[in-house]
């Protein structure tokens, strides 16, 4: 499945293959968990989507939520999208080198950890990630970029 029709996660989880199904819900659990309070799941992009609400930041680029994290099943692979180690450099690089660390194999782009199961993935690793970033954190530097751009133009 490389994008879902469904509009909730439970009918997003049902779509899948049992043990994918298993490796998502266990990925969900640690987001709902670890993420930081003020996101929103919602089914988004096809994919379970963690999003900052658009009544807490209603001038967005693209006038959709934030995303803060999401959790896609790919036909080959689980994605599990990071927008905290897209944004912020420190925190990509630990979290590259905790990964690194545990010996398993990093299958990475800007934001997308790649994956085919949960067996592949250092979970501490993901924890620690998802709480690296505050939610302010976040806002604030989408708000940095986006002012930046916005100079940039004129």
């Amino acid at each position: 499945m490389v994008s879902s029709e469904a509009t909730t996660v439970d009918q997003y989880l049902a779509e899948l293959d049992p043990a994918r199904a298993k490796d998502v819900s266990t990925l969900r659990d640690l987001c709902k968990q670890n993420l930081p309070l003020g996101l929103e799941e919602a089914m988004n992009w096809g994919m379970i989507a963690y999003q900052v609400p658009l009544s807490v930041v209603p001038d967005t680029y693209n006038g959709k939520p934030l995303l803060f994290a999401a959790i896609a099943s790919q036909k080959n692979y689980i994605s599990l999208y990071l927008m905290s180690i897209y944004g912020f450099d420190a925190a990509r690089q630990k979290f590259e080198d905790s990964w690194l660390a545990t010996g398993k194999k990093l299958d990475v782009g800007k934001s997308c950890i790649r994956f085919k199961s949960l067996e592949s993935v250092p979970l501490d690793v993901v924890r620690q990630a998802l709480t690296e970033v505050s939610l302010e954190e976040f806002i604030a530097r989408y708000r940095d970029v986006r002012g930046s751009q916005r100079k940039a133009k004129k």
